[in-house]
């Protein structure tokens, strides 16, 4: 049914938080949850407007060679109450072996608390191809040129 992430719990994390899921059967991405530090499980991370934090997940990842996790933002977190990715979406490459770690914005206007086993963004897996780069004196000609940035009509 597709592909095999293998995954390695850190030695502090919580084994009651989940590893990552799908919502539903149609889902696209898997859910990620904090494992927050056994110090901050009771509190929590408190984020702050126009702050960033690095979000803990308690988990290493092996993702297959030819393809990558890409760590994307949720929906809710983002209507609700202005927390997204600033990097989104996240790349976590095939030879990465360190700790899966989110790196969360908050855009609103309030703090935010990240819970111990908050689902805080979602993990897609999707196939990579590595590109050849080669050096040219010129490029073909397209109908859009050097056309950019709104160069194909308002907004």
């Amino acid at each position: 049914m597709g592909v095999m992430i293998a995954i390695l719990r850190e030695d502090w994390a919580d084994p009651m938080v989940g590893l990552p899921d799908y919502a539903t059967a149609g889902a696209a991405g898997a859910d990620l949850r904090a494992n927050l530090l056994p110090e901050d499980r009771a509190a929590g991370l408190i984020l702050a407007p126009g702050a960033r934090i690095l979000v803990p997940t308690g988990l290493r990842v092996a993702i297959p060679e030819g393809y990558e996790m890409q760590i994307r933002p949720r929906s809710g977190l983002a209507l609700k109450h202005g927390v997204g990715l600033p990097n989104s979406p996240g790349t976590i490459d095939s030879d990465y072996r360190g700790p899966l770690g989110v790196i969360l914005v908050n855009f609103g206007q309030e703090d935010f608390v990240v819970r111990h086993g908050d689902r805080i963004a979602q993990a897609v897996i999707a196939p990579v191809i590595q590109a050849r780069f080669a050096a040219v004196d010129s490029l073909d000609q397209t109908a859009r040129g050097a056309g950019g940035f709104g160069s194909t009509g308002v907004a």
